[in-house]
Order: structure tokens, then sequence, then C-alpha cells
């Protein structure tokens, strides 16, 4: 199978980069140009265009930073809709509006083609080895064509039903993740102004029922100081404002929605929208005066689980 990727930043670098690590056949496109060409040198080929891509390979895989960026790569000028047709599936693994997803895959069936939606979840650190997770919408029968595919790039891989429901799930994690960040940078700042170790608060939250994935995360990047977690302040605005959408079209009187919503756009205008998502916890710190540090944590995540072949997870019924 011909695969094209479109994509190559934080993460979808990482994912093509498994796939050309386990022998896949891969042309990539990226508006940066020197991007692609270390993946040519990684084995892969560069197309000079979407639809150049799209016209030389059996699957094109995208994982693009906005709803619009996938529009543009897809229905723009160059755009790969027209090289679709029957025996090809678009997989779009960009986290994005799941209306879009739907608006969008009409248009990829209307060619006689598939569409996939398949974000991950998991951390760059885990999309750098092969062991993210990844929640797959869409047909079965497209779902079946991808897999083999899904299972080079992550490890554990749940079809979440028809097209849709997969962004719906990731927008919910992340919103889960972001609620999680913000709780651990206020537990954090009052143990540190409290003249607690931070070391010690550190294991005190790992080994108690105050644990969560993002603690063993991002917890570390804060505490080391350099808060880079390969994520910024506007994709977090981004991601939860998806989910409160959802929430209120669905008319559900969600509370911690908005105000997520509100402390990170207030952290967007304070910071930057390029500012390291974890630093949210300057909020907490700068009216104190204080740094949240401990000693010996690492100053990125590095994944030290071996690489393993993915497999499809069953819900239990």
């Amino acid at each position: 199978m011909k695969i094209g990727f479109i994509g190559l930043g934080n993460v979808g670098g990482k994912l093509a980069g498994s796939l050309i690590r386990n022998g896949h056949d891969v042309t990539v496109r990226d508006l940066d140009d020197a991007l692609v060409q270390s993946f040519v040198a990684r084995g892969a080929r560069a197309a000079s265009s979407p639809r150049e891509l799209g016209e030389a390979v059996d699957l094109i895989v995208t994982c693009l930073p906005s709803p619009a960026a996938s529009s543009v790569v897809s229905e723009g000028p160059d755009g790969f809709l027209p090289a679709l047709g029957p025996g090809k599936v678009w997989l779009e693994m960009s986290t994005t509006d799941h209306s879009e997803v739907i608006r969008l895959g009409a248009l990829v069936e209307a060619t006689g083609a598939m569409m996939m939606e398949c974000p991950v979840s998991g951390g760059c650190h885990r999309a750098d080895t092969g062991n993210i997770a990844i929640f797959a919408g869409g047909r079965r029968e497209a779902f079946e064509f991808v897999l083999p595919v899904l299972t080079t790039m992550g490890r554990r891989i749940l079809h979440t039903g028809e097209l849709g429901t997969a962004s719906q799930l990731k927008v919910m994690t992340n919103f889960l993740c972001t609620v999680h960040l913000v709780a651990l940078a206020e537990a954090l700042t009052v143990c540190q102004a409290a003249g607690m170790d931070m070391n010690t608060v550190y294991e005190a939250i790992r080994i108690s029922s105050g644990n969560s994935f993002v603690h063993e995360t991002e917890s570390q990047i804060i505490l080391n100081g350099s808060r880079d977690i390969n994520f910024t302040m506007d994709l977090v605005v981004k991601d939860v404002s998806l989910f409160d959408t959802i929430a209120r079209q669905n008319h559900v009187p969600v509370e911690l929605s908005p105000l997520i919503v509100d402390i990170f756009r207030k952290g967007v205008a304070a910071y930057g929208p390029r500012e390291h998502s974890p630093n949210i916890i300057r909020r907490y710190e700068e009216p104190l005066g204080i740094k949240v540090l401990g000693t010996g944590f690492p100053a990125e995540m590095v994944d030290d689980e071996p690489e393993e072949a993915g497999y499809e997870i069953v819900p239990r019924r």
C-alpha cells in the first residue's frame, strides 16, 4: 500500500516516522520544506502539492492543526479530493470538529473513496514510538482496510463507530486532560507556597488517588521548568472549545467546561498563543512571585516502553 502523509508537525512527524521506520512506502507533504527534506533523507518521497500526493498513493493521511487546514489540503485549488476514487481512503488524524469531518466525509464518499477519522491520544512521546492510542471513526469496511497502518502508528486502536464519533471522543479526552492540568497547576502551586518539598509532593500524588496520566507526564515537565510538552495554549483553546460546543449543542448544563475555556483564553491573552500549555501554572505562580520547581525531573517526556505491534480494543458489552 502506498501512503501519503500531509502534516509533519509535532504529532504528524512522529506518526509518519513510525510508518517509515517500519518499512511503509511513504510520500510526504508539508509547508516547511526543511521538514520534508528531513523525511526524504529517511526514505520518504516528496510531493509538490496535496493533489500530486493524492494521485500517487492509495491512502492519504492528514495530521494538521485546524479544520481550516484540512479543508485547504483537501478542497483547495491544489487539494487532493479530485484525486480520490474507488479503492482510496483518506485517514484524517487531526483534532477537528466532528461536523466538519462528516461534511468532508460526504464529499469523499461521493468520489467512491472512503474516509476515516483517527485522532490520537497519549502524548507526542508515545507518538514517537508507535505506542500512542488511536480513536478510529468510520465505516467498518474502511477501518479494516486501514487497521494494518493504524497498528504501525499506534498501540491501542479503538473503532468508535460512525464518522464523527472519534472526533467527539478526542476532544472529550483533551478536555479531561486540561481539567487535570489546571487542577495540578493549582495543587502544585499551593504546595510550593506552603513550603513543601516538591519532589515529595510529586510522589505523594503519583502513589495516591490523586494520580493521573497528566500528573505522570506534565507535572514532571512543570517541575523541571521547561514546561515543554509539545502542545500550546492556542491548541488547548481550540480543543476545549470544541468540547464546550458539543455540550451546548446537546443542552448539557456543564460548569467546568466554560471555566476551562475562559482560563486558557486568559492564558493566551497574557502569555501568547504559542506559549507551552503547562505554563498555565504561571497564572498561579506569578502573583506570588514564586516558581514551582523540583529536582531531577526531565525537560521532555520520552517513552521508555519498547515499540510493540498495535491491536484493536473491543469495548465490553
